[in-house]
This record gives structure tokens, C-alpha cells and sequence, in this order.
């Protein structure tokens, strides 16, 4: 648990720090510098530390502690583009941005370790909470608070969904660890698959599945930026991960169960967020759309059911959480300066800003897949997996 000790450890310094340093500025230099630290940490002394902890309901091993690093970059680089922001909008919950956020990465930790179904839920529901504050932390209108509204709604849902699954698979197993519930997740019956669809139900709202993606949009459009891109890219791929993670330990014995629900949830996620992502006007919005197709791309990966399905995915939500970062970096400095985030606002930034104008382009290149960049072979290695494990016939 080396990861999480370390991270508790740096949210006990910037609790008593927030208490202590008055100048918030300098408060956030420290925070950044003491996660820099646990992100610099994570990469020289965790990456292979293999083990168990409470009887088994934590597990890590190389793939978890690579997955946790990957988070950790990713946070620090949301703290980066929110620093101005926290500086000029957010000056009274500078420490409370910092805590809530690394409290959310905590419950992401404990879900990508899960050993069973309590733990994943647990660190589910220890990433959710903290998550509603800070999309609450918008304080331009009523847009914030109109966002963290359906957040906690459609969660709390989502969270009695899939909590009502796990019950099922208990009562139908007579366990939650994963190792036992594959060994007694044989004799398919109707409790089976209804429980399997509840959990993964659950699970959907998390990852922005259509039909569970109706919060996303407002939810994104509400937040501020950084807690945007976060939402967007760290809770998602960590969600993606530990979903990948069960599927393939828990309910490996019958993936004709779970990929025939996995296979409509795809489709359907694709096509809608594509076309729905067409017709917006606010980038952000249209991130979140995007974002949604994207969900449907990374679970192609974890359809396919196999070594190279995995690995794919893994560098498929690698690929994504940069690219979309690098998008809602530039949104974000944008929106510091002038405040906009409308697709009319952006008309002609080629002649007032070409560095931000270029970087724009290859990050919607990528996120489109187009040829040559990174996001096209990301989906390329996607399909590539699917078409490998012959799930068609």
C-alpha cells in the first residue's frame, strides 16, 4: 500500500499547511511540489511492489502501481492549468480544492487494488463524494451548483444500482471476493445475469456509458475546467481500469455474458456521442460528448477479453488522458484570459495565439483519430485486439 500511505501522508502535510500559510499562492507551490514528490516516488520506489492487505480485499501488483503513476501525472498536470484559476477564482478553497481532489484519488487507488466487490465499492463511493464538492467549486452563476446537483442525484442512483448488484452476486455466490465469485459464477441462471447487469449498470455511470451518460454534459459544462479535465480523464481511466480488472477475474469463466451487454453499450455509446457532440456550440460540452464516444472506444478493448485486448486499452486511456488534458489545458488558459468557452470564441485564434491554435489542432487530431498521430493508433491497436480474439466468429 505504498502509494496510498504516501498520498495520506501528503494530505496530512497540506491539511496542516492550509491551517499554517496564510499566502495561498505559496500554499500552492507546496501542494504541487508535495505531490510532484509522490508522483516522483511512486515512479523510483512503487513500481513493482506486489502484495495483499486485509485479507485479501487490497491487491497490487506491476499493472496497479503502473496505473496509479499514469494517475498521478495526470493530476499534477491538472494542478498545473488550475493554478491560475485558483489564484484568481477560487482564493477562499485553494486548500480544499488540493485536499478534495487527492481524496478522490485515494478511492481511485483503493478501486484499481480491489480484491472484492466491498473494496471496489468503497473506493468508489470514497472517490464519488469528494467529487460533487468540487464540481460545486464553479462560482460563476448558478452553473456550478446546478452541475453538482446532478452529479450527487445520478450518482447516489447509480451507486444503489450497483450496490443492489453486488448484493445479488453475493446471495448467488456466497462471496465478494473475485477469485470465488469466478469459481462459483458457472451455472449461469436469470439471478446471474440480472445481477451482472445491475453491476454493470452501476459501473456505466462512472465511465459515461450511454444510456448512464445524462449528467455528463451539464455536469462538465458546470465544473470548473480543471475539475473538468479530471473528471474527464483521471476518475474515468481509473473507473475503465478496475471495471477491466473484474470483469476479467470475477466473470472471466462466461465473457459470453457480459460481452453481449458490452456489445450494445458500445454501439449505442459511439453513435450518440458522436452525433450529439456535432451539435454543440460550448467546447466543453462538446469535450464531454466526446468524451462519451471515447468511453465506448476504451470498452472495445475490454470486449475483446484477452492479454492484447488489455494492453490496448491500457495504452488506448494512456493516449486519451494526455491528449484530452492537452484540450482542456488550452480551454482552461483561454478561459483564464477572456472568460469564453463558446466555438465562436475561437474563430481566428490561429492569428491572436498560433502556438495555442496548433496545440488545439493536434489534440482534436488525436482525439479524432486521424493518421498520423497517437490517437490513431490507440483506436488502431483497439480494433486491432478485437479482431484478434475472433469474438465475432
Amino acid at each position: 500500500m505504498s502509494h496510498e500511505v504516501s498520498l495520506v501522508v501528503v494530505l496530512i502535510v497540506l491539511l496542516l499547511a492550509d491551517l499554517l500559510i496564510k499566502n495561498k499562492k505559496t500554499f500552492q507551490y507546496l501542494a504541487i511540489a508535495a505531490f510532484a514528490l509522490h508522483t516522483v516516488a511512486g515512479f523510483c520506489f512503487y513500481t513493482d511492489m506486489a502484495g495483499d492487505a486485509f485479507a485479501g480485499m487490497y491487491v497490487s501488483g506491476a499493472a496497479q502501481s503502473f496505473v496509479k503513476n499514469i494517475l498521478n501525472v495526470g493530476t499534477l498536470l491538472v494542478f498545473f492549468f488550475s493554478f491560475e484559476w485558483n489564484n484568481k477564482e477560487n482564493k477562499s478553497g485553494v486548500g480544499e480544492f488540493y485536499f478534495l481532489t487527492l481524496s478522490t484519488l485515494i478511492g481511485m487507488y483503493f478501486m484499481i487494488s480491489a480484491g472484492d466487490f466491498l473494496f471496489f465499492y468503497i473506493g468508489l463511493e470514497t472517490a464519488s463524494i469528494p467529487m460533487a464538492a468540487l464540481v460545486a467549486m464553479n462560482k460563476k452563476g448558478i452553473e456550478g451548483a446546478e452541475a453538482a446537483a446532478k452529479y450527487i442525484l445520478t450518482a447516489s442512483f447509480s451507486s444503489g444500482v450497483m450496490l443492489f448488484g453486488i448484493s445479488l452476486i453475493y446471495g448467488a455466490c456466497g462471496s465478494l471476493y473475485f477469485d470465488e465469485v469466478q469459481a462459483a459464477f458457472t451455472d449461469i441462471t436469470p439471478l446471474h445475469i440480472f445481477a451482472l447487469v445491475c453491476f454493470i449498470a452501476g459501473v456505466g455511470f462512472k465511465i459515461s456509458l450511454v444510456p448512464f451518460h445524462f449528467w455528463t454534459a451539464d455536469t462538465y459544462q458546470g465544473a470548473p475546467t480543471g475539475v473538468t479535465a479530471y473528471l474527464s480523464v483521471i476518475s474515468k481511466g481509473a473507473a475503465v481500469f478496475a471495471f477491466m480488472c473484474i470483469l476479467y477475474k470475477a466473470f472471466v469463466n462466461e465473457p459470453d455474458v457480459w460481452q453481449g451487454i458490452l456489445w450494445w453499450l458500445i454501439v449505442i455509446t459511439i453513435t450518440i456521442g458522436n452525433l450529439f457532440a456535432i451539435r454543440q456550440k460550448n467546447l466543453k460540452r462538446f469535450l464531454a460528448f466526446s468524451s462519451i464516444s471515447q468511453a465506448g472506444y476504451i470498452m472495445l478493448g475490454v470486449y475483446a477479453s484477452s492479454q492484447t485486448g488489455m494492453s490496448s486499452t491500457i495504452y488506448y486511456i494512456l493516449i486519451y488522458m494526455f491528449t484530452n488534458l492537452a484540450a482542456f489545458g488550452i480551454i482552461s488558459a483561454i478561459e483564464n484570459k477572456t472568460g469564453k468557452v463558446g466555438m465562436d470564441d475561437y474563430n481566428a485564434l490561429y492569428t491572436t495565439n498560433p502556438k495555442l491554435a496548433f496545440a488545439m489542432t493536434l489534440a482534436m487530431f488525436s482525439l479524432g483519430g486521424i493518421p498520423p498521430f497517437a490517437g490513431f493508433f490507440s483506436k488502431f491497436f483497439i480494433f486491432a485486439s478485437v479482431a484478434e480474439s475472433k469474438v465475432f466468429g
